[in-house]
């Protein structure tokens, strides 16, 4: 029997009418910067609380997208919050080469983990920081108090080397944005239209802290993100998996429970991956995100 959860449209829709609004999450936090190996990293610690959790971003974002949604300023209520720019976004170094990205990205939590003298943490990931934690779960799980992967099953060697990769990869390099990738993320009946994606590419050319030969590299990075099979099944820390049930990575994060029975699998009814009804946006996310770790608390499964 899967341990599976499903959060119902109407349930949603309640709860986002207290979703915190953009002038709540305003919260302005001091930016501090680290040496990874030779990559600086932009990073934020805030909150209060014994237990640390550490948050990581999809591709082509940054740590605001933790911030502007108001997931920090919950969380950092009772848990200290760590949240960083990943290589090759946001403040941090941006190297070109696809070696820099890949498995270093999970050694940079560890690194980052170090330097705050953080023996273990709560590691949380979306979507790109999905595939991190996976891959990380299977390199340092002595880190983990707990995991929770959001909308990011891990890269099987098959997906690592999906040869879309290096399609997206080269339209980022050229144009800022993937249209193939924009088009592959988007559920049915939500597809941008051209008007939308000459937009994102417009807003992409603005943003100066976008190196778009940086973030191809980091997509050619990919495959050596890959964790087998057996690997992802014989992980022992207690992890989460929430998941959309428009999102397109749905069916991976299905097949990963069937890898990992003891996972807790939540579907939040009518939520996507991104846009206006992307999952970090949801306030189901922190809500599941909050009872995970209270429950593995109370089974002192850590």
């Amino acid at each position: 029997m899967y341990s599976l959860t499903r959060i119902p449209t109407v349930l949603l829709c309640f709860a986002m009418t207290f979703a915190v609004s953009p002038a709540q999450a305003a919260t302005v936090y001091e930016d501090k910067f680290l040496d990874a190996a030779g990559v600086k990293i932009r990073y934020i610690d805030t909150g209060k609380g014994a237990e640390a959790i550490v948050l990581l971003h999809g591709g082509t974002s940054r740590l605001e997208s933790w911030v502007t949604p108001g997931v920090i300023d919950n969380l950092a209520k009772d848990f200290r919050v760590i949240a960083f720019d990943a290589r090759g976004h946001g403040k941090s170094d941006s190297p070109r080469e696809p070696s820099a990205y890949g498995r270093q990205q999970a050694l940079d939590v560890v690194r980052i983990l170090d330097a705050l003298k953080i023996s273990k943490a709560h590691i949380i990931g979306f979507s790109l920081g999905s595939s991190t934690v996976a891959q990380l779960l299977t390199l340092h799980p002595e880190r983990f108090l707990t995991g929770v992967q959001v909308a990011g099953a891990g890269r099987s060697p098959e997906e690592a080397n999906d040869p879309r990769i290096e399609t997206e990869a080269s339209e980022i390099a050229r144009d800022c944005v993937s249209r193939s990738r924009l088009m592959r993320q988007a559920p049915a009946g939500m597809k941008p239209t051209e008007e939308d994606i000459q937009k994102r590419i417009a807003a992409c050319r603005a943003d100066p802290t976008f190196d778009q030969l940086a973030t191809a590299a980091s997509l050619r990075g990919y495959r050596d993100q890959a964790v087998t099979a057996e690997q992802m099944a014989a992980v022992k820390v207690p992890t989460l998996g929430i998941v959309g049930t428009l999102d397109h990575t749905l069916k991976a994060m299905q097949h990963l429970k069937t890898l990992r029975p003891g996972m807790k699998l939540v579907l939040l009814e009518g939520i996507s991956h991104t846009g206006k009804t992307g999952i970090q946006g949801t306030p189901a996310l922190v809500s599941e995100i909050r009872t995970f770790i209270a429950e593995q608390r109370q089974a002192k499964t850590y």
